[in-house]
């Protein structure tokens, strides 16, 4: 699938070049057919031009394009949100706060939690869709183990559990990842109900805590790993990447805050063949999101 033309910084500089452009094109990404007041539903409003909000004319609650998602009670400019978006979707790499810090020329703290506010919205973009079909599923670790600590499934480090969807050539299509307390069986059965639809065919080494799980509603097909064999190859393919992404960009990452960033790594997988669309892809997911505080991410 070729990939579309990438949107340019200077693609950007144009179109968004004001407050007023910026929330026009917002309040049409959030309400594609007109207005809908959020809490009754009502289509008629008016439009409180000094204060960027739209009235409903029925309760007269007063939403704005902001309003509930991510962006709301940010003090920062529409224009600002909108090139952090197009800077975090740009690179495939990703880019750390330190890199967003000197671009926009904003204090440290306010680009870590710009960017995890994006991060957000991608994680709860995803989280609308399953795995199906047939799928490959491991566990693997992120991090350092603590001094002494062991290796393989009794590690220190951060345990997770990823899953790939294939299409019939074998190829993969979709990813999920996510970081668990331990691989037990139940751990793994709330993994998959989650994550997988029931039905779909479940490739996994022969790991006694994916047996039980995974053959109650699932189709789940178990061999010893060989490592010399095409065995999980996609899946495998897949965690290497993710580790790369991560420690070629952030650094010093522990399992506070791990989460969030597989989750952006498995939304630019998801969308690798979105080209320059993906910008806009994240524009939407961030306008339907919801809220999330300093606090959450501190606490």
């Amino acid at each position: 699938m070729a990939a579309k033309k990438r949107v340019g910084l200077m693609d950007i500089q144009r179109r968004f070049d004001t407050e007023d452009v910026c929330r026009d094109y917002l309040f049409k990404l959030r309400w594609p057919d007109g207005f809908v007041c959020p809490v009754c539903g009502c289509r008629e409003y008016y439009h409180i031009t000094t204060r960027h909000k739209y009235a409903c004319k029925n309760c007269r609650y007063q939403a704005s394009v902001t309003a509930g998602t991510v962006m709301d009670r940010s003090h920062l400019s529409l224009r600002t949100w909108i090139w952090a978006i197009y800077l975090m979707s740009r690179d495939k790499r990703g880019c750390s706060a330190m890199q967003l810090s000197r671009v926009l020329n904003l204090p440290y703290n306010t680009s870590w939690f710009l960017l995890h506010r994006i991060r957000h919205a991608m994680a709860e973009r995803d989280s609308n869709y399953m795995l199906a079909g047939i799928v490959e599923l491991d566990d693997t670790y992120f991090g350092k183990p603590r001094k002494g600590g062991k290796r393989g499934r009794g590690t220190t480090k951060t345990k997770v559990v990823v899953a790939v969807s294939k299409d019939e050539e074998g190829k993969p299509k979709y990813a999920k990842m996510q970081v668990v307390p331990d691989l037990k069986g139940k751990t793994i059965g709330k993994f998959a109900k989650v994550c997988i639809e029931e039905g779909s065919s479940v490739e996994t080494d022969a790991y006694r805590s994916y047996r039980k799980p995974l053959a109650e509603k699932y189709l789940h097909k178990y061999q010893i790993f060989d490592a010399e064999s095409d065995m999980l190859k996609w899946l495998h393919t897949i965690i290497g990447n993710a580790k790369a992404f991560i420690s070629g960009t952030f650094h010093g990452l522990g399992k506070k805050h791990m989460q969030s960033y597989l989750d952006e790594y498995c939304y630019r997988f998801n969308r690798r063949y979105l080209g320059g669309d993906i910008f806009v892809r994240l524009l939407l997911a961030v306008t339907r999101s919801s809220t999330l505080r300093f606090a959450d991410l501190t606490l």
